[in-house]
């Protein structure tokens, strides 16, 4: 199968075909998501919360997000790989925001994403100008949550909405190839969407975009925290995860394992 480049996401919705995303943090969801044809795995900061308990995605450094890309670039082939630029990596100058995209092209990534608002423009087309692919994020930009004021739907009002969309397409003029739109309403991402030539994913917007992303242990069930309202869980693998579990200590305590068949 053919490596999934930045121009093929841009010609999904020329086709309108939709695009999938989901995220990973190592290489053996990688390689299963890669092996599913899923279109674009995400190494998020969202590691912050799944795979190192935070409360958000603050804490997160770029070592950590260089340790996880390079560990998912192993299990991909196929899928395109996208990185996110943790908190801070981009917000002190340009010159430090393009070195960071630049390591995280270095550790595997084909392009990274960006939560933008008005004054990080110009950071995305810099970082775009030296070569390397950018998706923005809009909406709710989990990077700000305090300046937002906790996880708060965004674009409600006429002004906010209008704010958004001018934002989309300015990321679009800057040289984004895609926008995420993080918990917006529906009807401001529709309008979004017919707005941009680049696709629109939908993170909690809806379904007008282009395309849909979502937390890959969310939708398996793997995450105990409280789900929002947009995530649905298509499997329960926490429960079974339990279950193998309380088999494998009673084989143990019972003596039945390992038998002669796990025995040299």
């Amino acid at each position: 199968m053919k490596k999934i480049m930045p121009e093929n996401i841009i010609n999904k919705k020329e086709k309108q075909e939709k695009i999938i995303v989901l995220t990973a943090y190592d290489y053996t969801f990688a390689k299963i998501l890669d092996e599913n044809e899923i279109d674009i795995v995400l190494v998020g900061d969202s590691l912050g919360n799944v795979f190192s308990g935070f409360k958000n995605t603050l804490p997160v450094t770029m070592e950590d997000m260089l340790y996880h890309t390079k560990a998912v670039a192993n299990g991909i082939t196929r899928s395109l790989l996208v990185s996110d630029m943790p908190f801070l990596s981009y917000h002190t100058c340009l010159s430090e925001a393009k070195k960071n995209a630049g390591l995280l092209i270095k550790a595997g990534a084909s392009a990274v994403k960006i939560e933008a608002n008005s004054s990080q423009v110009e950071t995305v087309k810099a970082i775009i100008e030296i070569g390397i692919p950018v998706i923005g994020h809009i909406g709710f930009t989990p990077q700000q949550v305090y300046q937002l004021g906790g996880y708060k739907i965004q674009g409600k009002t006429d002004e906010a909405a209008e704010q958004l969309i001018s934002l989309a397409l300015n990321l679009e003029k800057a040289g984004c190839f895609a926008v995420v739109l993080e918990m917006v309403p529906k009807e401001l991402a529709a309008k979004v969407t017919s707005a941009l030539q680049i696709p629109t994913i939908g993170c909690g917007a809806g379904p007008y975009c282009d395309g849909q992303v979502l937390v890959t242990h969310d939708i398996l069930g793997l995450n105990q925290i409280k789900k929002l309202k947009f995530v649905k869980t298509y499997l329960n693998l926490d429960q079974q995860i339990s279950q193998a579990l309380a088999s494998f200590k009673q084989e143990i305590k019972e003596g039945l394992f390992p038998n002669d068949d796990y025995s040299f």
